[in-house]
Parts: structure tokens; sequence; C-alpha cells
């Protein structure tokens, strides 16, 4: 075979036939690594389906799922796992991907053999933290290997019904003479997972390395040859972690599941509302209970905001677990349409529990939160809010409002502010719900 010599952005993957400085693609410095390229061979291997078929001769369209053992994977995963689904779970080091993977690993060897692979730990690490997860199945096989060719002729040897590997940044192909990491190196790998699980219908495991810039280490083309993309966060200060799911071909995106840390592992929370939701009887001047919805999963989450006078002659906007660009906007809003002083004040602005909210819904609630530092007020305990608010001060419509307030409801809350849904929106009834057009009524019944 031939071989050749070229330069690749590890960044983005752009090739260049010489070293350059900053990459004309991601626009990025100093990240071309000269790589050996070796022209690919003619015969290349046949795909899963190696001849057409006709799209009402296709059967099977029900896709079967196999419990993974932990109910909130399951729900990250659509409601199992798939078999032949490529997944691949991306976190900062630390958070516990390795010991989440394990875990799961060992329910599926409950019922099936599962061969995890690991090229960063030995053999004698990875049983270390099993005995420390209590983990007894005998049909988990532990494999200190880089080589994906290895690794996949192993799977067929043991006839693995399931393969971890750990992580695709250290594992390596025998047919590029790349390093492991390497841009060529990672989409070779994941090529060839990827046919490898289609055609054995095997479900395969991917943990991926997360760059500085928090997004998973290798090109972007990882992300769309995969079936579902995870990724694992969680706050070194607070002992739950949230998996998150970006894209899923098997199910709904943007789920989330949250697990809580503990000595012998991570376990799944079965109410995860009473996290982040403060465990007094009454609020403090400042906050208010936010339903949010992160997926199909209503959560509850109390919104702090601090208000005080400020000594510069720019006014601080900071927010923590929102975006800051938000907040500037809900605050300059209330001063145009509500007729507050805000000018003059710095606003803080902190998600307890430190959970990440991105939907618009919670604009109601941070101006409600922003509103009870300034008068020092409290709201009422008993009260959830939820609605996105426009630049004209009016309240727009949220989705599943009806979710929100039942789940509210179910957590013993009495009463919700709401926007001014239609006339044939079906809410909870055994909440009591005000229904709000624009800023000022929603100040009335938030401090009536």
């Amino acid at each position: 075979m031939r071989s050749k010599t070229q330069y690749v952005c590890q960044q983005c993957g752009a090739a260049s036939p010489k070293w350059i400085g900053r990459c004309p693609s991601c626009q990025q410095w100093n990240t071309f690594v000269e790589e050996r390229v070796t022209a690919a061979a003619t015969d290349a291997p046949p795909s899963w389906d190696s001849t057409p078929i006709r799209f009402t001769d296709i059967t099977g369209i029900e896709t079967p799922r196999v419990s993974s053992g932990i109910t909130e994977f399951d729900r990250v995963l659509g409601g199992g796992v798939v078999a032949g689904a490529l997944t691949l779970l991306g976190g900062d080091p630390g958070v516990g991907k390795s010991t989440l993977m394990l875990d799961v690993a060992s329910h599926l060897a409950e019922s099936s053999v599962v061969l995890y692979a690991s090229g960063e730990e030995s053999a004698h690490q990875i049983k270390l933290r099993g005995e420390r997860l209590s983990i007894r199945t005998t049909d988990l096989h532990i494999y200190a290997e880089m080589s994906v060719e290895r690794i996949l002729r192993a799977a067929e040897h043991l006839n693995a019904k399931a393969v971890i590997i750990d992580s695709i940044q250290t594992t390596f192909s025998e047919k590029l003479e790349m390093a492991p990491g390497s841009i060529g190196q990672v989409r070779e790998i994941a090529s060839q997972l990827l046919f490898w699980t289609k055609k054995n219908h095997v479900p395969v495991f991917l943990i991926g390395h997360i760059t500085k810039d928090g997004a998973i280490a290798g090109p972007k083309a990882l992300e769309h040859i995969v079936d579902t993309v995870l990724y694992f966060e969680g706050p070194r200060q607070h002992p739950h972690r949230v998996v998150r799911t970006i894209k899923n071909r098997f199910g709904p995106a943007h789920e989330i599941g949250i697990f809580e840390m503990a000595s012998n592992g991570l376990k799944p929370v079965e109410k995860p509302s009473a996290l982040f939701l403060s465990q007094t009887e009454a609020l403090k001047p400042g906050s208010v209970v936010l339903c949010s919805m992160e997926g199909s999963r209503p959560l509850l989450i109390e919104i702090q905001a601090l208000v005080s006078r400020t000594h510069f002659g720019t006014p601080r906007r900071l927010a923590t677990g929102l975006d800051p660009q938000r907040l500037a906007l809900v605050a300059a809003v209330l001063e145009k349409r509500v007729g507050v002083n805000l000018w003059d004040q710095d606003i803080y602005l902190n998600v307890a529990g430190g959970l990440e909210v991105e939907e618009p819904a919670a604009d109601l609630a941070i101006a409600g939160a922003i509103l009870s530092s300034l008068f020092n007020r409290p709201a009422d305990a008993s009260t959830v809010i939820f609605g996105e608010v426009g630049l004209g001060g009016e309240i727009r419509p949220a989705m599943f409002p009806e979710i929100r307030l039942k789940e509210a409801a179910t957590l013993g809350f009495k009463r919700g502010i709401v926007p001014s849904q239609s006339a044939t929106a079906e809410l909870h009834s055994a909440m009591e719900t005000i229904r709000v057009r624009d800023l000022r009524e929603a100040q009335e019944a938030m401090f009536a």
C-alpha cells in the first residue's frame, strides 16, 4: 500500500498538505499535527445491507429494547438499550463515566455476556472499582486492550451481547499508523464499530473525553456517526450528576437522568425535585420556585436573585445556571414595562443545586425573583411559576403546562402562576391556577 503524509487539524479534522499555524476552518492556532495516511484497500468490506431492499419489504420496524437495570439510564436512552445501537458518552475527567458504565455493564451481564474493554485502566484497577460497586456477576469480561480489531475479535469469540469501550481516544486501529486519539484514528474506529454493531445487532457503548471547550474530543463527525450522544455533567461541589441526551435516533432528545454520587457508586435519584428545593417551610425574599421541563421530565427548581445597590458606574448582571443574556433581557423588560428602577442595582441570579436551566419558560421565575428581592417581599412557598416573557412585557405560553402543574401538585404545591393559555387548555384541577397575560398581572398575583 502507498502511504503519504498530511497535516490534520486536531480540533475540526481539516487536512492540509503542509503545516499551517492557524486552521482556516475552525480558526484555532497550532492544531495541525503530521499524520501518516495509508491508501485504502480497493476490496472494502460490505456494509450490513449489501443489496437494496424495497421499502414495503422491510420488516422489524419495532425496535426491541433491553433494560439496563438502571431506571435513570433507561430514561435517557428512550426506554432501554437498543440492539445494534452505537452510543457515545462524554464527560469531564473524574465525573464518573467509567463508574456509570461499569455499573451498566454489571446489570446487563446478569442476563447475557458483556465485554468491557479498557485502554486506560488495567484489569486489577477495574476489579477494585467493581468491588466498591459490589459486582458479583460472572458473565462480565474485562479486557485491557487498545486495538479495536482485537476487541471485536474477542467480542465475537465470547458471543458478547454488549460491548463497552473505555475510551475511544485511547483505542487505535492497526490499519493506520497514527497515534491513538488522533482525528484519523477516531474516525476509523467509529466507522469500524458502526459497521460491526449494525451487522451483529450488538449494542456498543463508547466513552469519550471532553475538550476544554466542553465538547467531545475528536472530529465533530463522530457525533454524527453514532446513534446516541450522552453528556455526563455535574458540578464537583454537589453530589448529584446529570446524564443529558443530546442526540438519540431511537427516542426523544434532551432527556435527563439524575444520579447521586455515593461511596459505593452512582445511585439513581427517585425524586430529583427534592435536590433543587429548599428544605425550609418558607422562602426567603428573592427566591421563587420554577417548574422546568427537561426533555419529558418536569423538575421543580428554586431560582434565587439578589438585588443590591451598585457601587460602580455600570451595574453588574451575573447569573449561575442561567444564560446571563437572558437575565439582562428580563431586567430591561422589567424597567421598561413594569417601571421598576434597576439601572443602579446589581443583580445576581442563581439556580439552587447547580443545575443548568436553558428553556425560555424560566423568564417569569427570573422576573419574580428579581421583584421579590428588590421589594424585599417573599413569595408564597406553595406557589410555582413558569412562563416566557416577551419584549413587550407579555407572558407567552409554555409547553406542557398540565405536566408541570401535575408534578407541582404531587409535591404539595397549592397554587400556580401560569401564562394565559388558550381556553381549551386543560390544566391540573387540584391546584389553583392564576392565568396572567403580562408582567404587571404576574406581579399582582405573586404578591397578593
